[in-house]
């Protein structure tokens, strides 16, 4: 029977799974810390990229426009989030991380101690190089893909 390779593309994608996995479980756990579901915090973490329409939230989140209106409204009545009409279109509202939300991400983050631990173990050029990687294989796409 054939070896099979450590970089054998099923075996990457088994340890991104597991990789993956074990992010999400301190995500979680880091989020109900602060009385946040998952998909609260997740979406939270996405608005701190930048404002996004509830459209564009439900597709990052891969979940239905009702649900995403669901967690807005929870998070909006905490003051974590408001709605804002879009500057393009004023038909559009757009979700804004508020300071009190850029705060939670902030403690979300730092109480993710697993994920912070496994992060430190690297030295910079590691770092730069898993960034790196981790960016040419999930966000940036030839055109063509997207």
């Amino acid at each position: 029977m054939p070896e099979t390779s450590r970089t054998d593309t099923g075996r990457l994608m088994e340890m991104l799974s597991v990789s993956l996995g074990a992010y999400y479980g301190d995500f979680t756990a880091a989020s109900a810390r602060e009385n946040l579901t998952a998909s609260q915090g997740k979406t939270l973490s996405v608005l701190r990229r930048g404002p996004a329409a509830m459209r564009v939230l439900a597709e990052l989140l891969a979940c239905d426009a009702s649900n995403m209106t669901g967690i807005v409204d929870r998070l909006e009545k905490r003051g974590l989030v408001r709605r804002e009409p879009s500057p393009g279109d004023r038909r559009v509202k757009n979700v804004v991380l508020t300071t009190e939300g850029e705060h939670a991400v902030d403690r979300i983050r730092a109480n993710m101690r697993t994920t912070r631990e496994g992060l430190e173990t690297l030295d910079e050029q590691e770092r730069a190089t898993l960034h790196d990687l981790l960016d040419r294989v999930f966000t940036t796409r030839p055109a063509a893909s997207r």
